[in-house]
């Protein structure tokens, strides 16, 4: 029997772009924590730190949907370009002020110009969408394998940024990030074959993807879920610092990191059966239970292990996210509703980074593991309430909803939901 990875790559063109889209998302775990680490290594203020980030999130998550929606409407070539080269250039003013001790208002400014990065994750799953559209067992473990690709980016981003911004200087680490998205962008926009064809103007529905109920819903718990990931990268980069062996932290993500790219591995070679959506709402709660454990961690192998098995709930959840965004999100919106469950982690990340910052320097590192239980409480309670929208209603590539698939003879909502996941 031939692995379900293996043969998802038997389509040409897919090797070359989830290659792309791998240099292209190191970012995504590595200008976070690398401008917490450089500013606490320049300034020693966390709470100074946690804000930038927060505030690079926030304007990733104000700017993402509408990059994906013009990229939607014109193509991913037309719109990526511009949007990187405009995110690199304010990273190299946001490194060049941190190092001259600019004001910080400055520092501010080009933290928030640089979240103009394009969410090249959506990119890439948007292709295998279009590849994929019809073939539910392939689409299935290409999600999976992009889960995995993250992770790969989350275990090895981290390692990389902190270890490069203590071990050589501290803006090593975010300078990398931007020349990483930089090289990405460009070598997954110059694969033309495989780049979804924007729709023409008459096909294009009027307002945003967000109108989807289900979305609204997915969106919101992923706000709740970001927080927790934003969280634990600053308090495990404190909590490492408080026992004199900063660089560790970025090893103990990778173990957390690596604990969510095993169970993504696995998830992708099995055949889920029934409800997608209540195989997201498990996955969910997971997650915040998941969070108790480390209230209990008094030393970084102990930490190490607490993470792990944290990330054991992450990825499954990830993958059958998108399986519902694909289910809830008219084709011709797809990009614009992959990106908003980003923009949902973005928010998340900036609220947990912020208030987990402020925590440890009010109050140290060992409060600071506080902040993900509440996060994971949050995003529990939302997905409880609002999981019943994710089976009301569901939209198909060209838009139509639950009913008319079901004239159509293409089933119901949990039938769509099997297939799908």
């Amino acid at each position: 029997m031939v692995s379900p990875y293996r043969a998802i790559f038997a389509a040409p063109g897919t090797r070359g772009f989830s290659a792309a889209g791998l240099v292209g998302r190191m970012p995504l775990s590595m200008m976070g924590i690398g401008i917490v680490t450089m500013v606490s290594q320049l300034t020693g203020r966390y709470g100074l730190a946690g804000a930038l980030a927060a505030t690079l999130a926030l304007s990733a998550a104000g700017v993402g949907p509408l990059i994906s929606r013009l990229v939607d409407r014109h193509g991913q070539r037309r719109v990526l370009r511009p949007a990187a080269l405009t995110a690199v250039t304010a990273v190299a003013g946001l490194l060049l002020c941190a190092q001259r001790s600019a004001p910080e208002w400055t520092l501010f400014v080009f933290a928030a110009g640089a979240g103009a990065v394009p969410s090249v994750g959506s990119m890439v799953r948007a292709r295998w969408a279009e590849i994929y559209r019809g073939a539910p067992r392939e689409l299935h473990a290409a999600y999976a394998w992009e889960s995995i690709v993250d992770e790969v980016c989350f275990i090895f981003g981290p390692i990389i940024a902190i270890g490069l911004s203590t071990a050589w200087f501290p803006a090593a680490g975010p300078l990398l990030a931007a020349l990483f998205l930089l090289v990405g962008v460009f070598w997954l926009t110059a694969q033309r074959a495989t780049e979804p064809v924007p729709q023409s103007r008459e096909h294009h529905t009027r307002g945003t993807a967000l109108r989807s109920p289900g979305l609204k819903v997915l969106v919101v718990t992923f706000v709740a879920t970001g927080a927790i990931f934003g969280s634990i990268d600053v308090v495990t980069v404190a909590f490492a610092e408080e026992r004199g062996n900063k660089a560790v932290a970025s090893l103990v993500l990778a173990v957390y990191a690596f604990g969510s790219c095993l169970a993504g591995a696995v998830f992708g070679l099995l055949r889920p059966r029934g409800s997608a959506s209540r195989r997201w709402l498990v996955g969910v709660c997971a997650m915040a239970v998941s969070m108790i454990p480390l209230q209990l961690a008094g030393s970084l192998p102990i930490l190490a292990v607490a993470l792990f098995v944290a990330g054991l709930s992450i990825a499954p959840t990830m993958v059958t996210t998108m399986a519902l965004v694909e289910a809830h999100v008219p084709r011709t919106k797809l990009t614009e509703g992959m990106t908003w469950t980003s923009t949902g982690l973005a928010v998340g990340v900036a609220l947990g980074s912020s208030a987990a910052g402020w925590v440890v320097d009010a109050s140290g590192a060992r409060a600071g593991f506080a902040v993900p239980v509440v996060a994971g409480v949050a995003a529990a309670v939302v997905a409880l309430l609002g999981h019943r929208r994710l089976r009301e209603r569901s939209t198909d590539g060209e838009g139509r909803g639950a009913d008319d698939r079901h004239r159509s003879g293409h089933g119901d909502d949990e039938e769509r939901d099997k297939h799908l996941a």
